[in-house]
């Protein structure tokens, strides 16, 4: 059983017990699917999530007033069965993108993904290549062709300057 971090409790949400989840997934919509959830140690029942303002606000069974909620701030929420955890088509745990070798579409070899930058807008891959060099690849379609977990390989469309 493996245990994956969704988020962290930023806040108390008014005096009912709902919190501020500042979110480590990009599809806020997967905190819908999600029946318990385990917080420093306890599972609790997640009732209800919303997003608002690019953050989550949920509500756990047990947690009734702002301070109960406020006595969990800082801690991580946690999804304790992450592999019967379901992801949307084209959305990928960071730990399964870092290590990924990175080619050109003609099969040239590029680097490998040493890390993800979560940023609004889009993620960036970084990606350091055979000569020790690191430079960023923007996750949007236009850059990355396909991502095969199965062969470990992302398959990229680079732009002049784009690297180094």
């Amino acid at each position: 059983m493996e245990t994956l971090k969704l988020g962290k409790i930023t806040s108390a949400a008014g005096i009912r017990g709902e919190m501020r989840i500042y979110p480590y997934v990009e599809d806020l919509r997967a905190f819908e699917e999600i029946a318990s959830i385990r917080v420093g140690g306890q599972e609790y029942p997640l009732q209800s999530s919303r997003e608002h303002k690019g953050m989550v606000i949920v509500k756990l069974g047990g947690v009734e007033d702002r301070n109960a909620a406020e006595r969990l701030r800082g801690l991580e929420l946690c999804l304790c069965d992450a592999d019967d955890w379901h992801l949307p088509e084209d959305t990928y745990l960071i730990r399964d993108l870092i290590g990924l070798s990175v080619c050109t579409r003609d099969g040239a070899s590029v680097g490998t993904v040493t890390d993800v930058i979560q940023n609004p807008g889009h993620d960036l891959y970084e990606i350091c290549d055979e000569e020790g060099i690191k430079f960023l690849l923007p996750a949007v379609q236009e850059f990355v062709l396909d991502i095969d977990l199965t062969d470990g390989r992302i398959t990229v469309e680079l732009i002049e300057g784009m690297k180094g």
